[in-house]
């Protein structure tokens, strides 16, 4: 089939990209010069593992272009996709649509009879509805719309596409169903299930699936703390209660708090809707208030783990929201790197490929080239993204150039004894007595 992709974005790209390892034909439009020029030339504009690579076999092969104009984008597409950004709005936390409605009425100028619109972007319940009266308001008839959000993981996205717990497809008629089946043909093979819901729904189901993992993500982190007063291990903890297939084993490690481009945003823009329809959502509402204040919080946890950090050279270890991205958004690692630095810490920080992005946002700290490198002569090192590479560290090489030997694991990355064993202070999170 031939298919459009509004947006070049993490979600845009990847999905056009996948879509076209597919056998479809796919289009990737962007208003972004710079950024069609880059892609043009192989240069990615996001950093994903394998992507590159599937990008330029899609292209070598015909099945995958890009270009600024639209018209040119959306020529002969049977359904064409809607991958634009909607970050949460100052003020009150609600999606930002601004770049989605945009986008249907530069669509609603173009498109033929007989399209389906589909949204990828993850956006509140009834924005499909808004569309609807948009595209009419244009005089663009016979378009059918359709949502379908992702459930892509940053770092696993491609592999999130291709082999995903589930498919949902929401949507008001038989012509937008029937394309969405055939896009999605190839899955089949996975058995990957499609779950065809209305519109609405399958809106709701994005926001309610993330807010529920950040549920678990911070539920854990609470029975961290609970452990560290009690002397029991959390980690033992997560394995004893995921073990029960009512509740599973992902989502249940302790660390610095969720951060990135969905969890965040997502809840907050949950709550927003609940309260424009008068529906609490205690569980919700608490959940953003206890991250918001855990991420605040590791700042000071350092420095009560040192006596102060007032003069001391700290070494900080992944800068990123998680591995196997350079995505800052909302990363744990700007709270707690700004809060050493108006404490009087001299930072220097790792990343194995969130340098460049880091930089925006984190000034007045060094940035080292390696692990090894940025704990030098350091009072301390702070484990904060579980980089792979992290776990695979010498720790006696590392203790060997560091000044003191404090090593603060927030990510657990490391087993107590064998820090111990290396001559380092270790300090996780809720890591009281191990089992036996």
């Amino acid at each position: 089939m031939r298919i459009a992709m509004i947006g070049t974005g993490y979600v845009g790209l990847v999905s056009g990209a996948c879509f076209a390892d597919f056998g479809h034909k796919v289009t990737c439009v962007d208003k972004d010069s710079s950024k069609i020029e880059g892609l043009d030339a192989g240069v990615m504009p996001i950093w994903e593992p394998g992507l590159e690579a599937l990008v330029k076999a899609n292209v070598e092969r015909r099945r995958l272009s890009f270009t600024t104009d639209v018209t040119k984008g959306v020529e002969n597409a049977e359904a064409v996709f809607i991958a634009v950004g909607t970050p949460a709005r100052r003020g009150d936390g609600h999606a930002d649509l601004t770049y989605v409605y945009e986008a249907v009425r530069e669509l609603a100028k173009v498109i033929k009879p007989g399209t389906v619109v589909v949204t990828k972007s993850t956006v509140p319940v009834g924005t499909g509805d808004k569309i609807v009266a948009i595209l009419n308001e244009e005089g663009a008839e016979g378009i059918s719309v359709a949502s379908n959000p992702e459930f892509l993981r940053e770092g696993a996205a491609i592999r999130d596409f291709k082999i995903p717990d589930r498919i949902v497809v929401g949507a008001e008629d038989e012509r937008a169903r029937e394309v969405l089946r055939e896009i999605y043909r190839p899955l089949f093979l996975n058995q990957a299930p499609i779950l065809f819901t209305g519109r609405r729904t399958a809106e709701l189901t994005k926001y309610a699936a993330n807010a529920f993992l950040a549920v678990k993500i911070s539920f854990i982190n609470e029975i961290a703390n609970l452990c560290e007063a009690v002397d029991a291990d959390v980690q033992d903890v997560a394995r004893g209660i995921g073990l029960d297939n009512r509740i599973g084993p992902k989502f249940l490690h302790a660390g610095p708090g969720y951060g990135g481009s969905c969890f965040p945003k997502d809840t907050l823009a949950l709550l927003q809707t609940a309260n424009e329809a008068g529906v609490e959502q205690q569980i919700v509402a608490t959940v953003v208030k206890v991250n918001d204040e855990r991420k605040d919080s590791m700042a000071a946890r350092v420095e009560r783990a040192l006596g102060g950090v007032a003069g001391k050279r700290l070494g900080v270890l992944g800068l990123a929201f998680k591995p196997n991205t350079d995505d800052m958004r909302d990363a744990p690692s700007i709270p707690l790197v700004k809060g050493l630095v108006e404490r009087g810490a001299d930072v220097i920080a790792f990343d194995p490929v969130a340098r460049e992005q880091a930089e925006k946002i984190l000034t007045g700290i060094e940035y080292a080239s390696d692990a090894y490198t940025a704990a030098d002569g350091a009072d301390a090192v702070v484990i904060v993204t579980e980089w792979d590479e992290f776990r695979a560290l010498d720790l006696d090489t590392l203790a060997g150039r560091m000044r003191g030997k404090t090593l603060i694991d927030l990510r657990n990355v490391w087993d107590p004894v064998e820090a111990e064993r290396a001559g380092l202070t270790y300090l996780g999170i809720g890591r009281g007595a191990p089992s036996a």
